[in-house]
């Protein structure tokens, strides 16, 4: 396990990271500013997917499909705002993740329906298929390059967007106290409605460029969902700040996990346990991280009401 090694992987995890901060940053507005439990939100990143990688294969122009990914999952969920999401505000809980429970097995059966049952492939822009020699011994995916880039740039316009615009100011007013605001004269419904179709669209475009490295599939949206929970979890509701931290965490761990655990465990046992421990471990590394930031900090590292 070479340095070279260690430094791609860390590389991925970043990336892995940045894709889990486009999913958990709409569903962290619409959770921590709507006080509205969305599960659906994984549905609208399996459309961007898919959508995406549709009009990526008809016309082989990647930014047309990320804008058509990005177009379509807003008008789907701008429905889906107005049918079903509007009802659930001022709703418990309960009632908001079962309805919108619904919504996931519904999207699967319309996904299966209009697409088929098999994955699609994506294929990777043509201008990135080649590599970058970001070292002189690290040739490295330009495709997953521009992932780390494009996270990295609307981690910030985001950060910029909600802490310092006058629209972030007016979101902030209607979740900190919604009946001081509409008495100001402040539009909450409305702001409500642009924050869920905001949290859309970064889940689509998390969608689109997840696509080229991995299988668009049925249930990709659940999936992922459950990392994007854990890292509301961890870096506290509500908040840009800590949504962004802990995913760069959450993708550090779950990439180290399967990257580095495999060979150190093989190195001291038999192969046939190590082959069966490695995944295990994995999968409840980032449970067990989530389990030690709640034990010291129980409302998350950055909670949005600190």
């Amino acid at each position: 396990m070479d340095s070279i090694f260690v430094i791609e992987q860390l590389l991925n995890g970043l990336g892995y990271g940045f894709m889990l901060f486009l999913l958990a940053a709409g569903l962290t507005l619409v959770f921590g500013i709507m006080d509205t439990m969305n599960l659906a939100h994984g549905s609208l990143f399996m459309a961007g997917g898919y959508v995406a990688a549709t009009v990526h294969t008809q016309t082989n122009s990647f930014i047309a499909a990320v804008l058509a990914a990005v177009a379509v999952t807003m008008l789907v969920a701008l429905l889906l705002e107005l049918l079903l999401v509007r009802r659930l505000y001022g709703r418990d809980h309960l009632a908001q993740v079962m309805a919108t429970f619904g919504v996931i097995l519904i999207a699967d059966d319309v996904v299966k329906a209009i697409w088929g049952p098999s994955p699609l492939m994506a294929p990777t822009p043509a201008g990135l298929t080649n590599p970058v020699q970001i070292l002189p011994d690290l040739p490295y995916p330009s495709y997953r390059l521009v992932i780390l880039g494009a996270g990295l740039a609307i981690a910030l316009g985001l950060y910029l967007l909600v802490n310092h615009t006058r629209v972030g100011m007016l979101v902030r007013a209607g979740a900190s106290n919604r009946k001081m605001a509409e008495l100001m004269g402040v539009r909450v419904r409305g702001i409500f409605t642009w924050v869920f179709l905001l949290g859309a669209a970064l889940a689509a475009v998390a969608g689109a460029l997840m696509g080229p490295i991995s299988a668009v599939e049925i249930g990709m949206g659940e999936a992922i969902l459950i990392p994007a929970l854990v890292v509301i979890v961890i870096g506290g509701i509500g908040s840009i700040r800590g949504v962004f931290i802990a995913s760069m965490l959450v993708g550090l761990v779950d990439i180290a996990g399967r990257a580095f655990l495999p060979p150190m465990l093989r190195a001291t046992l038999p192969p046939s346990i190590a082959a069966d421990l490695a995944p295990a471990l994995t999968g409840i590394a980032i449970y067990a991280l989530m389990a030690g930031v709640l034990a010291f900090k129980p409302a998350g590292l950055f909670p949005a009401r600190a």
